[in-house]
């Protein structure tokens, strides 16, 4: 009795085991890769499945919800010899796991290196301040160069996103200190500027003096002219008005260097006196 309960307890093991390889239950958002005797089979969809136990067997199990592929930190030469730090993140779907599995030996290892490689392409077309004021050109030409190929692969690519463009920490010393020559020659051209307009105006100014000065002494000299001509006309010839005008402006102008807080001394002829002795003589005389 003990042998054929042993066998018995062994056809049972197997059946068991049978049902257990034969009944698959596919969970949603999945698709499982059948192998028959080593070649692709068929794909298995979300539900009750049946395989042939020991014939056909589960290759793979794939998703086909989204894939957040996460892209290294990686430097970057762009055209202008700038060296920029940048990385980024893939996100994709499996829409045939046949070619997901068949057509490269690792399809995420192959995007994410795909990307890497064209990124660094496009910037390396781009001068430093096209790449890091550009994210949306270089998302738009990254998943234009990519799509074709990751297609072969059974994969779609639903969106690109660039996480981080920076310069290395060298070139941000070297833009910093550039920034700072910068703002230096623009504070020197303004206070140059302010300078050169300041002493513009100064020119300016003195130029406007020296014209109402030039004016004032042509209408000085007019008058002054006009003046003479008067008393040449009204004297005709007599010296006694004359000497008595001249010591007139005589006297005054001594008055006027009197009056001066740095005069110290007062100069004037000896014969004065006599001088003014002898007008008044001829005064008296006539």
């Amino acid at each position: 009795m003990e042998a054929p309960l042993f066998i018995l307890l062994i056809l049972v093991a197997g059946i068991i085991v049978t049902l257990y390889k034969g009944i698959n239950i596919v969970p949603q958002g999945e698709e499982w890769i059948v192998e028959r005797l080593g070649k692709f089979s068929r794909t298995l969809t979300p539900g009750l499945n049946l395989i042939v136990p020991y014939i056909e067997n589960i290759r793979a199990r794939l998703t086909t919800r989204d894939i957040i592929l996460e892209i290294p930190q990686q430097e970057v030469i762009t055209m202008d010899n700038a060296v920029i730090l940048t990385n980024a993140v893939t996100f994709i779907r499996i829409t045939k796991p046949q070619d997901a599995i068949y057509g490269v030996e690792n399809f995420r290892l192959a995007i994410q290196q795909l990307v890497m490689t064209t990124l660094r392409s496009i910037l390396g077309e781009m001068k430093l301040d096209e790449a890091l004021s550009n994210r949306d050109q270089i998302k738009s030409k990254l998943k234009e160069q990519i799509i074709d190929d990751v297609a072969d692969w059974g994969v779609t690519i639903k969106s690109v996103e660039i996480q981080d463009i920076n310069p290395s920490p060298s070139m941000q010393a070297s833009m910093e200190r550039q920034a700072a020559a910068e703002r230096e020659r623009r504070a020197i051209e303004t206070t140059a500027e302010g300078n050169k307009n300041a002493a513009i105006l100064e020119a300016d100014g003195k130029l406007a003096a020296a014209q109402r000065e030039a004016q004032a002494q042509i209408a000085l000299a007019n008058a002054s002219a006009e003046a003479i001509a008067k008393i040449a006309s009204s004297i005709q010839g007599q010296e006694l008005p004359a000497m008595f005008l001249l010591g007139d402006r005589y006297i005054t102008s001594l008055e006027k260097i009197s009056r001066s807080q740095n005069s110290k001394f007062v100069i004037y002829p000896a014969d004065l006196q006599g001088a003014v002795k002898g007008m008044l003589g001829n005064v008296f005389k006539q």
